[in-house]
């Protein structure tokens, strides 16, 4: 790849104050500059993350970002929109840009205001997500949708519920130690409806050469599936699968050569099937991985030491974002409480839909 993370800016993910999308933000916008050590006008493009779906009236929000960077102005800025993979879609925007030679420095910001919104109506507008005229009627929504990926995967591998409470236990202890995890933590078998925001700037790797600190993307890879889940095997997830084969190769890196993986646990459900889909459990037996410890901050493989978006929260535009910032603080680290002894190299794992738009990345400190 091309291209590093080379600043990062984050607020704590929950129900906070800021009254809207603009208002978050100005929380990580001019953060993440000046955290990259560079000048406002040096940003070449701008790549903003939000899913919106009806969550605000106020739409066209790569234009707000204008009212908090000046520097921006007449440059090009862009909104991205992929289900709950919103902010790793912007990433890649902000990726292709820098490849293509566009620009030295690349800003994207990913944020989303959900708690202003009235539990039914998340509910309705998070269902956009799934395919409407054969999974509109499912009771509860989108968990719903997860609860029969659950049911499926029970009736084909066993009654899993003690290794998705390991799971639900192992990302509750480890969002205990990250700052951006508003208290207090509810436990539930779903990611947390939040607000929040997070911001990178991306360099091209010979610009970020001579940076303060700089996380390479050794691979970044993008495979879509069907929607509908009617249409493919869905305890297998198999477009995650693809994703995970790809990046690998793309990296030269098997998973036995990760550090850590931040991943996509909207559900507890879906962090176990992600075992299997990267290639850290056979498939059928990632419950063993949760019950035998090797998911935890001391287990072979850590995952989610963050404490995932099941302790941290999950406001959709922002949550790719933040999966990147924190495995690049682990990288150089910067991850305080969080940090684990061995962080060389960290696959990260970002999903819309139920493993629908999948992207992954791989990253490792340059410098």
């Amino acid at each position: 790849m091309t291209a590093c993370i080379v600043g990062w800016a984050h607020t704590p993910f929950g129900k906070l104050e800021d009254p809207d999308i603009e208002s978050l933000f100005g929380r990580v916008a001019m953060a993440a500059i000046h955290d990259a050590g560079i000048e406002p006008a040096e940003v070449d493009g701008a790549f903003v993350g939000v899913f919106n779906g009806g969550f605000s009236k106020q739409d066209f929000f790569a234009s707000l970002l204008l009212s908090h960077v000046p520097a921006l102005r007449f440059k090009p800025t862009t909104r991205y929109e992929n289900a709950c993979a919103t902010g790793t879609a912007a990433i890649h925007g902000a990726l292709d840009f820098l490849a293509a030679k566009r620009g030295r420095f690349a800003l994207v910001v990913g944020a989303e205001k959900m708690t202003a919104t009235p539990n039914a109506e998340v509910g309705e507008i998070l269902l956009s997500a799934s395919y409407r005229k054969t999974e509109g009627e499912i009771p509860a929504g989108f968990a719903g949708v997860f609860g029969r990926i659950a049911e499926a995967y029970f009736q084909r591998h066993g009654d899993q519920s003690d290794a998705l409470a390991a799971i639900a236990a192992k990302n509750h202890r480890n969002g205990v130690a990250n700052p951006y995890v508003a208290r207090p933590l509810k436990r539930t078998d779903c990611s947390l409806v939040s607000d929040g925001a997070a911001a990178l700037v991306l360099a091209d790797e010979d610009t970020a050469r001579a940076m303060g600190k700089a996380v390479r993307f050794r691979a970044a890879v993008q495979v879509n599936e069907y929607l509908p889940i009617a249409a493919r095997d869905i305890i297998r997830f198999d477009g995650a699968r693809a994703a995970w084969q790809r990046a690998y190769e793309q990296a030269g890196v098997g998973v036995g050569d990760l550090s850590f993986v931040e991943t996509h646990d909207c559900f507890t459900i879906a962090e176990l099937i992600e075992y299997e889909a990267m290639g850290l459990a056979a498939e059928g037996k990632g419950g063993r991985a949760a019950l035998e410890g090797w998911t935890a901050a001391g287990g072979k493989l850590p995952v989610n030491r963050s404490g995932g978006l099941k302790a941290k929260g999950h406001p959709i535009g922002a949550t790719g974002v933040s999966m990147h910032v924190l495995a690049a603080m682990q990288l150089c680290g910067q991850a305080g409480a969080m940090q684990l002894p061995r962080a060389d190299l960290a696959g990260v794992f970002n999903m819309g839909g139920a493993a629908v738009a999948n992207y992954v990345s791989i990253l490792e400190r340059s410098n």
